[in-house]
């Protein structure tokens, strides 16, 4: 008879000498921390810092020293001493010193600002996955950098567009203002040249169109309509009974979660003057009422009153989603409907599962199936599970390596050049946005010219601007009190994802088979279907009707084409919000996958019974295989 706890400590054993085999990679930033330095860090993200109420730069630049020094130290008192947050000091205009203020207003924390210092049981540690460098301001020849360019003219683009249906985001149904967009965005030199983060293009243009734009970089985003299925659809009630897909209300277990989100009201937006943008880059709560949301009747309420709902209908509903969501919400929604549907699992051990061919076919059928190991409860508790080592790597990211300026920032910038009256001036300069020439002499040399400079390459996006050039914000708070890069919400979206396509079959596609609809393996009576939202008669329409069933399309889509466009939706539904850019979805996305992979890995070598092995389609389209044989 084996001595169980000496097998116990081999299996722990060898799981730590497999996470102590990974190496800690060098972690690079992209330089425009240091290489600012002596204008403000003007590239750095210094929310919550004392800042000026006329140029929105800090007050002083010893304040974002100090709050670096906490970040490195790794210790949370730190941050409240020595670290002057912006809501207790402030300049006395007198004096012209920064000074503490008697009775502060609420104010907002920074998030989590050490947890990427601590260590992990499971998975690979916080440190031992990166991201490379985010685009800097300037490239290797010292000109304005394409890629930033584009991101930064994407984010402006889908604030324009904010209130656009996503039904018009597909081939041949694109409406003016979109195609205008796209238009703007063809200009720019980096859709064509696309040397670091691909975003999907027209494969005959090499352009961006209705059917690829603002998609992401993944196999399958680009097919059928925008949002991804698991946004919208919902599956049988208990029993089988009821409850049909297009209803969009997903069983929990004889609770039911409806689809559709608040109607938040069109064309109202945030941070757009400079006095508001001051006060939430210091760390104050906004002045403004919440979010406004259209009554179920029509009129506007002020949240908490019940809104009227809908089906995610324009990138401002996926906004809201992304806004209040429980972070791995969406994965785990994902993951009942995949359940509910009898989806089959991964062929290389659906034999073990009890779900799929393998486990039905009267040949091989076996008398035990999964639950607890290789089952409904094991893929549960996985998909949550990654959600925090993901949170906890990003957060080294975030604080102790790139510090990147939020899109909100970058814009204000630019929107400070233009009160400068550095070119591209347009709309004019009005008296009160007008500087002091103290107030014009304290803005730095470089921030001038090298903002000056991008704002050129942004000319087209800008001038589609109303009033001035800062960022229209979907939330009233703007960003989370944390950098921009990576983004939280992708990489926790490639790491649940991740383990979504390592347990079930990606092959699998989305069909009609008799009154049936599911993710199933296609056979020859199939018929493909796609659902989306109701039209809209006006941005502020909520239909109460079910989606809308499409059986005319000639293709089906994949489940791993609407897995990998789930993630990109909930990642760039942050861009839509005006809080990231495409490269924080983009390089995120990629290391929450490495995460999920290595808590496969080592999960793996637990499995000593049973031969098996998950093949895991990555974000790139390579094929990762775990297992144990």
């Amino acid at each position: 008879m084996t001595d169980r706890r000496q097998d116990s400590y081999a299996v722990r054993v060898e799981a730590a000498e497999l996470a102590r085999s990974r190496n800690h990679p060098d972690h690079k930033a992209n330089g425009d921390e240091e290489r600012y330095a002596g204008a403000k860090y003007f590239m750095s993200f210094t929310k919550g810092l004392p800042h000026n109420r006329k140029t929105g730069l800090l007050e002083d630049s010893q304040d974002f020293v100090e709050f670096r020094r906490a970040i490195d130290d790794g210790f949370i008192d730190a941050f409240t001493s020595p670290v002057r947050h912006g809501a207790k000091f402030a300049l006395n205009e007198e004096s012209g010193k920064v000074e503490e203020i008697c009775e502060p207003e609420d104010f907002r924390q920074w998030e989590a600002p050490t947890a990427g210092v601590v260590f992990e049981l499971e998975g690979p540690d916080a440190q031992a996955v990166t991201m490379p460098p985010a685009p800097p301001l300037l490239d290797a020849s010292g000109k304005p950098n394409p890629e930033l360019v584009l991101e930064m003219a994407e984010v402006y683009e889908l604030a324009i567009l904010r209130d656009q249906p996503f039904n018009n985001f597909e081939k041949d149904k694109a409406n003016g203002d979109i195609e205008s967009s796209i238009n703007r965005l063809n200009k720019l030199s980096y859709v064509k040249n696309q040397t670091g983060r691909p975003r999907k293009v027209n494969l005959k243009t090499r352009e961006l169109d209705a059917q690829t734009v603002f998609r992401g970089s993944s196999p399958g985003v680009e097919v059928g309509p925008y949002i991804s299925q698991f946004l919208l659809i919902g599956n049988t009630d208990i029993n089988g009974g009821g409850g049909k897909v297009a209803e969009g209300k997903i069983t929990y277990g004889v609770l039911q979660i409806d689809q559709r989100v608040p109607v938040a009201k069109p064309s109202v937006d945030y941070m757009t003057e400079m006095g508001e943008y001051v006060r939430i880059q210091r760390g104050l709560l906004p002045k403004t009422n919440p979010e406004i949301y259209i009554k179920a009747g029509g009129t506007d309420a002020i949240a908490p009153d019940r809104p009227g709902r809908r089906f995610i209908s324009t990138p401002r509903d996926l906004a809201t989603y992304v806004h209040y969501d429980a972070l791995y919400e969406a994965y785990l929604n994902a993951c009942i409907i995949l359940l509910g549907m009898k989806t089959p699992f991964d062929p290389g051990f659906d034999h073990l599962s009890g779900v799929g061919e393998a486990a039905n076919s009267p040949t091989t059928k076996r008398n035990a199936g999964g639950f607890a190991l290789y089952g409904g409860p094991h893929i549960l508790n996985l998909v949550t599970e990654v959600a925090t080592r993901a949170l906890k790597a990003v957060r080294f990211q975030k604080f102790n390596n790139h510090i990147r300026l939020r899109p909100e920032a970058l814009a204000a910038r630019i929107e400070l050049v233009r009160r400068l009256g550095s070119p591209p001036v347009s709309p004019p300069v009005d008296e009160k946005e007008r500087l002091s020439e103290k107030e014009k002499a304290a803005v730095p040399q470089l921030l001038k010219k090298h903002i000056a400079n991008f704002s050129t390459e942004l000319k087209p996006t800008l001038d589609a601007l109303e009033g001035n050039y800062f960022l229209p914000m979907a939330f009233p708070e703007g960003s989370p009190m944390h950098p921009a890069y990576g983004a939280g919400h992708a990489t926790v979206a490639g790491a649940c994802v991740t383990i979504l396509k390592a347990f079930f079959d990606t092959s699998a596609v989305l069909a009609v088979s008799g009154d049936t609809v599911a993710f199933k393996r296609q056979e020859s009576d199939d018929s493909p279907i796609v659902f989306r939202a109701p039209d809209l008669s006006s941005p502020s329409d909520a239909p109460s009707g079910n989606l809308v069933e499409d059986r005319e399309i000639k293709y089906f889509l994949t489940l791993e084409g609407e897995l990998n466009k789930l993630a990109a939706n909930i990642s760039i539904g942050r861009d839509m919000a005006g809080v990231h850019y495409f490269t924080d979805y983009y390089d995120s996305l990629r290391m929450g996958e490495e995460i999920a992979i290595g808590i496969l890995e080592e999960q793996a070598l637990t499995y000593s019974t049973d031969p098996f092995v998950l093949s895991v389609p990555t974000f790139d389209g390579d094929v990762r295989r775990i297992g144990r044989r």
